[in-house]
């Protein structure tokens, strides 16, 4: 496999960092710019499911990162591979803060045959709210252990693209 040849991977933050702890999503996308090899395009903007579904679609791997309500301590992290299970849209425990409009956005695009087989989603456990609050103090500690997570993964889905172009 050559370098043209590496997947095209997917790091999405979920939610508007207009309403506090939802914006945690687009704060860890932003702590890792320029830590990013270029197979890696990101998204910060996926309020609207479309867009979320349209990206879903063309890349081979994606990591989703969402503020969760009912998932712990606030700052505390689950780590959900979708693209081989379900994410619940009937329970409370480790919903998305967009009511379910994630776990619904990730169950269209397995029915359309979009999801990537590769589908993880970082729900972080939120508190706060509020319209034009910050991230709380929990979700903006917990946001470069969860950037170093994220960086982590993908380095390990890149490795056996870059040990063939070594070979």
């Amino acid at each position: 496999m050559s370098r043209r040849e590496l997947p095209r991977l997917l790091l999405a933050g979920i939610g508007n960092p207009a309403r506090g702890d939802d914006g945690v999503g687009a704060a860890v996308i932003a702590a890792l710019r320029g830590k990013l090899p270029p197979a890696v395009s990101t998204l910060t903007d996926l309020r609207a499911p479309a867009r979320l579904l349209a990206a879903l679609k063309e890349v081979d791997a994606a990591w989703l990162v969402d503020a969760a309500v009912g998932a712990g301590e606030p700052g505390t992290l689950t780590r959900l591979d979708v693209a081989g299970a379900i994410l619940s849209t009937s329970s409370s425990s480790h919903a998305s803060s967009h009511g379910f409009g994630l776990a619904a956005a990730l169950e269209l695009a397995r029915a359309l045959g979009h999801l990537p087989a590769r589908c993880v989603v970082y729900a972080v456990a939120a508190q706060e709210f509020g319209h034009g609050a910050g991230l709380s103090d929990p979700l903006r500690l917990a946001v470069p252990e969860i950037a170093r997570q994220l960086l982590s993964e993908v380095d390990r889905e890149l490795a056996p693209c870059r040990s063939l172009d070594h070979a």
